[in-house]
């Protein structure tokens, strides 16, 4: 009599689901210009952090035998200067790496101060309502009405000069002497700056959030977890406020940009940052007086401006893609 050999059958195999991250991920992975320019805007961060070691020149040494130099130009002494040189003789691509360090870091540290304030106040705002939010919904209304590049002109010629008089703790100043590669004189000029784009940069962001907290207040989650005891902190902390991440993320990424392109102009216009600290704006504003006789200069700060500023916008444009689920790429 014939044996039959038992076959193993193969069991199925059970593959475990795709986490929320790894499909934001993929999904901003096949948006090919949010990939170009997130590759952009990091080579751009590296060269600015890199400044200090990779810089050909000192950042403030004037050289006027070496004045008005064009691209690919050496001086008198052999020395050799990619970008040429400013009015005042100094290495034009050496100010452009520091100035990239301040003006990038300066987008991301005011927008990053902004959000945090907007983010606050909207979450109390759209959770507590009642008094709260009447209170600082006329406030944001106040702010908001504001025409914002004036006001900055105004608060901006009133305090940017005055830094020294305002007592910035040591450690603060130190922090952003280093973050920005400034000395700790022109570090109280950063922050004063810094601060006060900030303090006109959260209405956006808080309305926004008070909107996204409004509606997933009204979730049945949130009544389950009030009904099980949760308090207001966690229910912020632990269900609205991860749940209302996503547009936040993208309005960081456009606040950048906006707050990139406000430094720029008034430095621009010599009521932010000045000389001798670098910056976009500066650089910019120095150039436009030579632009007819030497129409190279005003490209080399503005070039970097658009630039960062598109990739930004195509950064934001990915993001925003990837985490809603109704888009298609």
């Amino acid at each position: 009599m014939a044996t039959t050999t038992a076959v193993p059958v193969d069991e199925p195999k059970t593959t475990e689901p795709e986490s929320q991250l790894s499909i934001v991920l993929r999904r901003f992975r096949k948006h090919r210009l949010a990939m170009f320019s997130l590759g952009l805007l990091l080579s751009m961060l590296l060269l600015s952090a890199l400044a200090p070691v990779i810089a050909p020149y000192p950042r403030d040494e004037p050289n006027l035998k070496a004045r008005f130099l064009t691209p690919l130009s050496t001086d008198v002494n052999g020395g050799l200067h990619i970008l040429g040189t400013d009015h005042l003789g100094r290495d034009s691509a050496t100010r452009l790496l520091f100035a990239s360090r301040v003006s990038l870091g300066t987008a991301v540290f005011a927008t990053l101060i902004s959000s945090t304030i907007g983010i606050v106040l909207g979450l109390l705002a759209g959770f507590f309502g009642g008094w709260v939010d009447t209170i600082i919904s006329r406030a944001l209304e106040i702010v908001a009405t504001f025409p914002t590049l004036s006001l900055l002109l105004i608060v901006v010629s009133i305090f940017v000069g005055n830094e020294k008089n305002i007592p910035f703790p040591a450690i603060v100043t130190k922090t952003i002497s280093f973050l920005f590669a400034v000395s700790e004189r022109e570090a109280k000029l950063v922050l004063m700056v810094n601060l006060i784009l900030a303090l006109f940069g959260w209405t956006g962001t808080c309305r926004l959030m008070r909107g996204m907290v409004l509606s997933v207040r009204e979730n049945v989650y949130i009544d389950s977890a009030r009904a099980l005891g949760a308090s207001n902190l966690r229910l912020l902390a632990r269900h609205i406020f991860p749940n209302s991440l996503p547009p936040m993320i993208v309005d960081f990424t456009l606040g950048v940009n906006g707050t990139l392109v406000a430094e720029s102009a008034l430095s621009f216009l010599g009521f932010g940052i000045t000389d001798p600290t670098p910056t976009w704006g500066n650089m910019l504003g120095y150039a436009q007086s030579y632009m007819f006789q030497y129409p190279w200069m005003p490209l080399i700060p503005s070039l970097p401006i658009l630039l960062a500023s598109v990739a930004i916008n195509y950064i934001g444009d990915g993001l925003r893609d990837a985490l809603d689920p109704r888009q298609k790429i």
